[in-house]
């Protein structure tokens, strides 16, 4: 990192919610706590997703965020053949450039991240110019139980013992979600430390 201080990527898969403790317009209010702290991001976008709420993909789109795949139907990918691999991201992407007005090519987050770590499914996204975008620490913001308080205290301890550049998965939709991420920008601000989006760290910083 040649002594400079340690960059956050902030990412937030933006995707249909699959648990109880969800808000509709999460994604939105998301946008407007980053926007208020001048932060940049990076939203993985599914594709089922952007096409019911096409609003919303479009600001993530036109923000000035980093815009990636997150497959279409949200399926755990090593379940599935090279052919339907290839449908369901392409799918996606279709459906994502459409919606926020940005290609995300080449940035892919497997669903559940199952298939980071398959070589089958590695080599099909690289195929068709994906690069799967992994995380050193997740906030468990899915947890229906778990609050803002909790999201925001796990993630910073998380970071300070990490220490060196860092990836966080978030989630658009977890109520939780919504009401930590001020708090997560305020103590990434105390810290001094700046956040970024995915293509503006190291490729070796990059899970």
């Amino acid at each position: 990192m040649s002594g400079r201080p340690p960059r956050v990527a902030l990412t937030f898969d933006a995707e249909h919610p699959d648990r109880p403790a969800h808000v509709a317009d999460g994604a939105d209010r998301i946008l407007d706590v980053l926007a208020e702290a001048g932060a940049r991001a990076t939203f993985f976008v599914q594709g089922r997703w952007a096409l019911a709420e096409p609003e919303g993909a479009r600001r993530i789109g036109t923000s000035g965020h980093l815009v990636g795949n997150h497959s279409h139907h949200h399926a755990r990918l090593p379940g599935m053949t090279d052919e339907g691999i290839r449908a369901d991201v392409l799918d996606a992407e279709a459906a994502v450039t459409e919606a926020t007005g940005v290609g995300p090519r080449p940035w892919f987050r497997c669903p559940f991240g199952a298939g980071h770590s398959d070589p089958r499914v590695r080599a099909v996204l690289d195929e068709i110019g994906y690069r799967d975008v992994g995380w050193h620490v997740a906030g468990e913001d899915w947890e229906p139980w778990r609050t803002g308080a909790d999201v925001a205290r796990d993630v910073l301890a998380r970071l300070d013992e990490r220490g060196r550049d860092t990836v966080v998965l978030l989630h658009t939709w977890p109520v939780s979600c919504v009401e930590g991420l001020g708090a997560i920008l305020d103590g990434l601000a105390e810290r001094g430390v700046a956040t970024v989006r995915i293509d503006e760290l190291p490729a070796e910083s990059v899970p």
